[in-house]
């Protein structure tokens, strides 16, 4: 797009900046008065506990089989800073994405582990064609889809697991990460291969065209159930991307800068409108653009909070030993547990699921723009990305807190917090290169999430805008005004429940997903086989 478009982003967001300051002032000066935030935050109050008690809907408790609340070593419950009790429920999404990943793991037999050396080759380009219809390189597809999913819940998300869960809950957390493997290789070898070609060159793909196209293959019943899957899907992914894609990652990193200088507090809508400025000089190019700043940046911010942490377990290398024995310990010994086994199984598994967004679908919408003709070889690159994910990047946080204690004793600490105050008593000066770090995983999620969005909102209206404009860039062009919007409202304004209620929605995503999955996996079974069978034959060859 032209220079005219970013200007007509940023002049839209200063616009709404200044109307939002307006909003924020109390009508009057009673007590009773409600600000802008708090009217927002009111009326999506009711969505967020119905959709909560779907998702998080715990069977064991009700029927009286296991119990949430979690203990301490005394058997006194567990109270939170808000005094609250901790709980660690069974939450039926947990449940739905954990039975997902067992299943494709033994069905394709643990391809993510199998295919890791193959996946790096491709990653390299061993593989690679000239020529191929796409919008992104291979390695342009993985930092996008990594972009998106190494996020503020590899720092503030493992803490609060750990917090609560105990060092145990590192070695469950590393159990999900592996089993995502599998389910990322399923979604991601489906998104190349129902992708959809558009009349101005783009690609569009991801869990909207396989739930329908595929599903359309199996019957008239099962094509009507696939455009309602794909329709939920898009919708879910969607109001996901506005809030835990968008408005969470700026208000978190936004809070951060605040941790390190409190009188910038009042300055949020400033804040979000410059991270609104930088985020619309890149997504106004798509996924081209987004590709090109991702290959970049995420090596970057994943050498430099992996080199911090490796920093901080060799000043304290003498506790290797120790550190160890806590994950494996605490992983199967209920007395040294908070809560039990259960409990902790719980919080690892929870963390990991939810960080590497394996059986949510997101990853194949980046994935389908890829340069690649191969469908499986596509898969096989991204299930290696819950790897990195949770296996590498979530357990560099969970050891920085176990090595320096804190994993144990989080001195009424918890999230970004608990993890910046485990740098600091290292080296006093590290959590600013946590800052770093936070700012560049918001930044990055930010921009990879704008395009699930637009991809949702594309599937729902592009055809539309198509029809009255002639093209889908006006479509297109309102999603990103209103993304950048959300970036603002999300670094200025506490809207909690819309936040939490966002977040759900990105949750929600993987109903529709696995369920189209599981009815598809003797498909991708097929596919996966064909393709090994011509691996080794010679069939497919190497480039160089």
């Amino acid at each position: 797009m032209s220079k005219v478009t970013l200007f007509l982003l940023v002049t839209f967001v200063a616009l709404f900046h200044t109307a939002c300051i307006k909003a924020e002032t109390p009508a009057s000066s009673t007590v009773d008065s409600l600000t802008f935030s708090q009217k927002i935050d009111r009326a999506f109050t009711p969505f967020s506990k119905a959709l909560g008690k779907v998702l998080f809907y715990d069977p064991f408790t009700a029927i009286g089989l296991y119990d949430d609340q979690v203990y301490n070593d005394n058997g006194q419950p567990i109270i939170d800073n808000n005094g609250e009790p901790v709980k660690a429920p069974l939450r039926l999404i947990v449940l739905w994405l954990l039975g997902g990943g067992i299943f494709f793991t033994i069905y394709l037999k643990f391809i993510g582990l199998r295919g890791i050396r193959h996946a790096i080759d491709l990653i390299r380009g061993r593989y690679a064609k000239k020529g191929l219809k796409g919008e992104v390189t291979t390695y342009q597809s993985v930092t996008t889809a990594l972009s998106a999913t190494v996020g503020m819940g590899n720092i503030a998300g493992v803490a609060l697991a750990i917090g609560i869960g105990g060092p145990g809950a590192t070695f469950w957390m590393i159990m999900a990460g592996l089993l995502g493997m599998s389910l990322k290789f399923a979604e991601c070898t489906l998104g190349i291969k129902y992708r959809k070609y558009n009349k101005d060159g783009s690609v569009s793909g991801g869990p909207m065209y396989y739930l329908k196209r595929g599903l359309e293959k199996r019957g008239s019943t099962m094509g009507k159930v696939g455009i309602f899957l794909a329709f939920l899907f898009a919708l879910t992914v969607m109001g996901g991307s506005v809030g835990g894609g968008n408005m969470l990652q700026a208000n978190q990193a936004f809070n951060q800068l605040v941790y390190f200088f409190p009188g910038i507090e009042h300055y949020g809508a400033i804040y979000g409108l410059f991270l609104a400025v930088l985020v619309g000089a890149v997504i106004i190019g798509g996924i081209k653009s987004i590709g090109k700043v991702t290959e970049k940046i995420v090596p970057l911010m994943a050498g430099i909070y992996i080199g911090a942490a490796l920093i901080i377990i060799g000043i304290n290398f003498q506790n290797t030993g120790h550190a160890l024995w806590l994950i494996f310990h605490n992983a199967f010994e209920p007395d040294a547990i908070k809560g039990g086994i259960i409990g902790v199984m719980i919080y690892g598994i929870q963390r990991g699921a939810f960080s590497n967004e394996a059986g949510m679908g997101s990853a194949a919408i980046a994935h389908s723009a890829s340069q690649n003709d191969e469908p499986v070889s596509e898969g096989i690159v991204a299930s290696i990305e819950p790897f990195v994910d949770t296996v590498i990047i979530c357990t560099m946080t969970a050891l920085v807190l176990i090595f320096t204690g804190f994993s144990e004793n989080t001195q009424g600490l918890e999230g970004v917090q608990l993890t910046s105050a485990a740098f600091a008593s290292v080296i006093s000066w590290f959590p600013y290169v946590l800052l770093v770090a936070v700012t560049l995983f918001a930044f990055s999620t930010i921009i990879s999430w704008s395009y699930y969005g637009l991809k949702g909102f594309d599937y729902l209206f592009g055809g539309w805008g198509e029809k009255l404009f002639g093209s889908r860039k006006v479509t297109n062009l309102i999603f990103q005004l209103l993304f950048l919007l959300f970036v603002v409202i999300g670094a200025s304004t506490d809207i909690l429940t819309v936040m939490e209620f966002s977040d759900m929605m990105i949750l929600a995503m993987a109903i529709p997903n696995i369920l189209g999955l599981l009815i598809m996996a003797p498909e991708i079974k097929r596919d996966m086989d064909d393709y090994w069978h011509r691996l080794k034959s010679g069939d497919i060859q190497k480039n160089r």
